[in-house]
């Protein structure tokens, strides 16, 4: 595979993603000096506030409000769902393929809209504990936002010419559980990164869960 680099973009970045192809994803680079680089996204600005709660003053996200008890989590979900569709659009001038990218933030969005009406219905019968069921709804809902900005990416990328892979390490759907070292291994097994960008999400679903284990940053 060769020597090659692991850089992280964080969530203001990614917002302006535009500049980051100018500057640091493609910039003056052509053919083999694109490659030989992974890179591992944040969610744009913002959204992980939605999802979770606001880092600076604590307001609550989805997870906030579920957690409460509160159905108020429905509504603060599509807000989230607006916010990431009103993020396609800034990107629709560097050749993110709006319906693509809408139907991806709408099935992520509604399933997990379904997972947590599930166990509303579950924890109605008193026999679940919030402590049986929180944590693995904060893990899948701080999912989102990286899975959301990795796959636009590696959209606009390919658009561009470049062969970029969209490596969802958030386990969406995924029954297994393994270590993140596994995960990892799991995922970028048989890119061959001389040839291709992997574009990797900053979230990794594992076996002792990664907010459990690191929590936000």
């Amino acid at each position: 595979m060769g020597i090659h680099t692991v850089e992280k973009i964080g969530g203001t970045s990614m917002t302006r993603f535009g500049e980051l192809l100018d500057n640091v994803l493609i910039g003056n680079r052509k053919e083999n000096e694109l490659y030989n680089r992974i890179f591992i996204v944040s969610a744009y600005g913002g959204i992980t506030n939605l999802l979770l709660e606001d880092k600076k003053t604590g307001e609550p996200g989805v997870y906030g409000k579920f957690a409460d008890g509160s159905n108020e989590w429905l509504t603060k979900l599509e807000e989230t769902r607006a916010k990431m569709i009103e993020l396609n659009r800034s990107f629709e001038d560097i050749g993110l393929d709006q319906d693509v990218a809408d139907a991806f933030v709408n099935e992520r969005i509604d399933g997990v809209r379904d997972c947590l009406l599930h166990l509303m219905q579950l924890r109605s019968f008193g026999h679940f504990k919030p402590s049986d069921y929180l944590p693995a709804s904060r893990e899948f809902l701080s999912a989102i936002g990286e899975a959301h900005s990795a796959f636009n990416s590696v959209e606009i990328l390919k658009k561009k010419g470049i062969n970029a892979k969209f490596v969802d390490l958030s386990g969406w759907k995924d029954n297994e559980s393994h270590s993140i070292e596994q995960m990892v291994e799991k995922h970028l097994a048989g890119l061959d990164f001389a040839t291709c960008m992997p574009i990797v999400t900053g979230y990794v679903k594992c076996a002792e869960g990664i907010m459990n284990r690191y929590d936000r940053g």
